[in-house]
């Protein structure tokens, strides 16, 4: 139990100073390379930028099996699963190993559900620290120039498959909760893993795979209704 909690506590910092509602998997990646572009980066990284953000402006829904690692000195918590985005701020993140959990966003407000404890904690979209809550603006067109002082490729940084890029993000001077998030994107301008390396040397990695665009995802799926003699924690 001392490794979640350590986890719960360690990703939220990276949380706290994207609070400006950035997407950490691929509208942060879009908007800030944007700003990168903007600010003279090479002619071929400005290319790839324009490239990267024009291949989502149709996507509508995202399906992929994912795998969550944090790695914190000697200790590793892997979780893996199912997540679904839709427009509007939709998500749902279905994992299944080591133990069944469910983090949903409705668009306002976002739910934990861990079964194994019977308990659901309920929390408003603005007001959320955790992590994944930036993700649900994946499909949306965001300006985060203020947020990166650099980006770059970094292909050495990462081992990658055959025809992948990476890219390097850097936060501006005085952001001391994380330093560096890397990127590797797929030839398709799918982003495969993203790795957010923090200040304390710890880590949290996202491998994304089976990613699937513009799917039939059922409405219900980002409805929850807490099971019946669950507790709910409610949070500001």
């Amino acid at each position: 139990m001392q490794i979640r909690s350590d986890t719960e506590r360690n990703v939220a910092k990276f949380a706290r100073s994207a609070a400006l509602g950035i997407s950490v998997l691929a509208a942060l990646t879009f908007a800030a390379l944007a700003a990168a572009g903007a600010a003279g980066a090479p002619s071929d990284l400005e290319d790839y930028v324009q490239a990267l953000e024009s291949s989502y402006h149709d996507v509508r829904t995202l399906r992929a099996e994912f795998t969550q690692t944090y790695t914190w000195g000697a200790r590793t918590r892997v979780e893996s699963g199912t997540v679904n985005f839709a427009r509007g701020g939709l998500m749902r993140w279905d994992y299944r190993e080591p133990a069944p959990k469910l983090f949903l966003a409705t668009g306002k407000e976002v739910y934990l559900y861990i079964p194994s404890e019977n308990q659901v904690t309920r929390s408003s979209v603005k007001s959320s620290e955790d992590l994944r809550v930036p993700f649900r603006l994946l499909l949306s067109r965001l300006d985060l120039r203020k947020v990166f002082a650099r980006i770059e490729f970094a292909d050495g940084a990462l081992e990658v498959a055959p025809g992948d890029r990476v890219l390097r993000a850097v936060p501006k001077h005085g952001e001391e909760t994380y330093r560096e998030v890397l990127m590797e994107v797929t030839p398709n301008l799918d982003i495969r893993r993203l790795v957010v390396s923090y200040a304390d040397r710890s880590r949290m990695e996202f491998d994304f795979n089976r990613i699937e665009r513009n799917v039939a995802l059922d409405p219900a799926l980002f409805r929850f209704t807490p099971p019946q003699g669950a507790e709910v924690i409610k949070q500001p």
